[in-house]
């Protein structure tokens, strides 16, 4: 008998079960059957696995053995990786090329970074949006990449799939509409919103990320973009906005697991998120282009997430999709599950 780790996804049990029973052969037949049977049987919401394809500055190089390899920009990790559950494909010389090597402890995103060869203490990174035939909402990301404590580097390059999506809807509008993104980390989603024509709300907890995001404006070229950068935590500052009567078109929401706010605030997603979701909902114009959520914690279900979505959004006219976000590694061609996603837009 095989024992699967708590946060294994759908699409990550049929590949180790059928990496283990019949090979690669084996698992394309399961996967069309599973995924081209079982998710077509309901179509609302749609299930889809979304891959960003746009990175050049991005490479997941091979994964396996609870492990991911990958390049950022110039610079290849090791991090740990509890979804991949099938075997590396590369083997052992290339794994040891790896810049640094991050080693968990017992504690969730505890450890530290163990370094083989020399790395800056940040550089720079570039992510292409999708062209534009409009000259000034042309352009693309630059930001900082850097090792953190938290075994992160200042990106999730899987949630790019959804930059593009932003983008795409705003300059379609013919006035600029107003973006809020809360838990908004190190800025790249604003900087995509803003860098197409939005007027955008940043709200992350942390001084130090929002520090980061406003060096990564500078950086990218966007520093006359209208970008409000709030340190604050998420719930405090919506409960606020809707005391002021203030609209947004656009609502971008990418909560951890478990965090506190800059005053001890505690938030936990499973208990936290359905409140937060029907305050951003008051805080919704009576014509909103989008709302994104993404998941990371290991329990969460993309089914459950679109489903609080659709009951947020129910009076208004759109369509609702989730699925899981998954990057597509270089060696084997294997898509790795990062996070699952739901996300609404208006008809």
């Amino acid at each position: 008998m095989w024992r699967l780790p708590l946060s294994t996804t759908s699409y990550h049990i049929i590949r180790f079960l059928t990496e283990k029973a019949s090979g690669k052969r084996g698992f394309l037949t399961l996967q069309r059957r599973y995924f081209g049977h079982i998710f077509t049987m309901n179509p609302s919401p749609s299930f889809k696995l979304l891959e960003a394809t746009h990175w050049k500055d991005y490479e997941l190089l091979d994964s396996g053995d609870g492990l991911k390899l990958e390049r950022f920009g110039k610079y290849i990790f090791s991090r740990p990786e509890s979804q991949a559950m099938w075997s590396r494909a590369l083997n052992a010389s290339e794994w040891q090329n790896a810049h640094a090597l991050f080693q968990p402890t017992g504690e969730e995103s505890g450890g530290h970074w163990e370094f083989k060869k020399k790395v800056e203490e940040k550089w720079v990174m570039n992510y292409d949006l999708t062209p534009s035939p409009s000259p000034e909402r042309r352009g693309g990301l630059k930001f900082w990449a850097m090792t953190t404590p938290g075994r992160h580097l200042g990106v999730f390059p899987e949630v790019a799939s959804h930059w593009d999506f932003m983008v795409d809807s705003i300059r379609q509008q013919t006035t600029s509409p107003n973006i809020l993104n809360l838990f908004g980390y190190t800025g790249l989603a604003s900087l995509a919103a803003a860098s197409a024509g939005a007027s955008v709300t940043h709200v992350d907890a942390s001084k130090k990320s929002v520090a980061w995001a406003r060096e990564n404006q500078e950086l990218s070229g966007l520093s006359d973009k209208p970008i409000r950068w709030i340190v604050e935590d998420a719930v405090k500052y919506v409960q606020r906005e809707i005391k002021r009567g203030v609209k947004y078109d656009g609502i971008i929401l990418d909560p951890p697991k478990f965090g506190r706010g800059p005053k001890g605030e505690v938030w936990e997603v499973y208990k936290s998120l359905p409140s937060l979701l029907e305050m951003c909902r008051q805080c919704l114009s009576d014509k909103p282009l989008f709302i994104i959520v993404t998941v990371y914690a290991v329990r969460a279900s993309a089914i459950h997430v679109a489903q609080a979505v659709d009951e947020m959004m129910k009076k208004y006219k759109g369509d609702v999709e989730s699925g899981e976000l998954v990057t597509r590694e270089k060696s084997a061609n294997r898509l790795l599950s990062q996070a699952v996603y739901a996300r609404w837009s208006s008809k």
